[in-house]
């Protein structure tokens, strides 16, 4: 009986592994195979598709520097340290996670707009509807995903082995460099991975602190919603779908990465 159970049991797993699958397929192949692929082609040789994708490329690249020297550090902090009030430190890290993008835009707007805003207006480092604010909201929302996983990279290391380096003269910088980071670089890559693929999809908090402007502030994603809200159908589902490419590449790129015994 013991194992009629067991099948059972791992039937009813398998059956529904299957189905998830399944229904992952036909989203995606609904997405790929809707529309027309002349009407396609059209669509990425537009100026206005021309100025998404590289707006897009060049603003998440640029949050997800400032992410990655942002989430080194507190990282490697919350990894090795004890010390009190940490576990709201660590909290904190994670408001964008658990947020809706569009209270974290409001969020970010108060800040850079009623409180800090004539103070940036006046250094000429206007952050409300512009630029800055669209790799703003990208940092912000993709940061917390770049130091969870950093910080579980940098957790995996035995500290004994970072301190067998300093007994053979190596500094803490250069225990941290020449010890620390190689042996990280495997979960650092595939969080920079993830964490661009996050900035790369932000779209609620970049509304609501860069605004809704074409040709300015216009994302991937702000694309998509635009061209949806005025009934150009082929031109969303054209940025949808590259969309959905670079995301399966960086999420097979993230998998790569952070897989167990990966060589790179």
């Amino acid at each position: 009986m013991s194992n009629v159970y067991v099948n059972v049991f791992r039937g009813i797993f398998i059956l529904i592994f299957v189905l998830t699958v399944i229904f992952m397929l036909v989203l995606i192949s609904g997405l790929l195979f809707y529309g027309k692929w002349a009407a396609f082609l059209a669509v990425i040789q537009h100026p206005e598709f021309h100025f998404a994708v590289v707006f897009t490329l060049w603003t998440s690249l640029l949050a997800t520097t400032f992410a990655a020297i942002v989430a080194v550090p507190c990282g490697y902090i919350l990894s090795r340290y004890d010390f009190p009030g940490k576990v709201l430190a660590d909290t904190l890290m994670d408001i964008p996670i658990v947020l809706p993008p569009l209270v974290s835009g409001v969020a970010l707007l108060i800040l850079f707009g009623p409180i800090l805003g004539d103070a940036l207006v006046r250094a000429g480092m206007e952050v409300v509807f512009s630029t800055r604010g669209v790799v703003i909201a990208q940092w912000f929302i993709a940061t917390p995903f770049a130091v969870k996983t950093f910080q579980q990279a940098f957790s995996s290391i035995d500290p004994r082995l970072e301190k067998v380096a300093r007994t053979l003269g190596y500094s803490p910088p250069g225990v941290f460099l020449r010890v620390t980071m190689p042996l990280a670089k495997s979960g650092i890559l595939g969080g920079l991975t993830m964490t661009w693929a996050r900035a790369l999809g932000e779209f609620g908090a970049t509304a609501m602190l860069a605004g809704i402007t074409r040709m300015k502030t216009e994302t991937l994603s702000i694309a998509i919603f635009l061209n949806m809200s005025i009934g150009d159908i082929q031109f969303a589902m054209a940025t949808a779908i590259i969309m959905l490419l670079v995301a399966l590449s960086l999420m097979i790129a993230f998998k790569m990465f952070t897989r167990t015994g990966v060589q790179l």
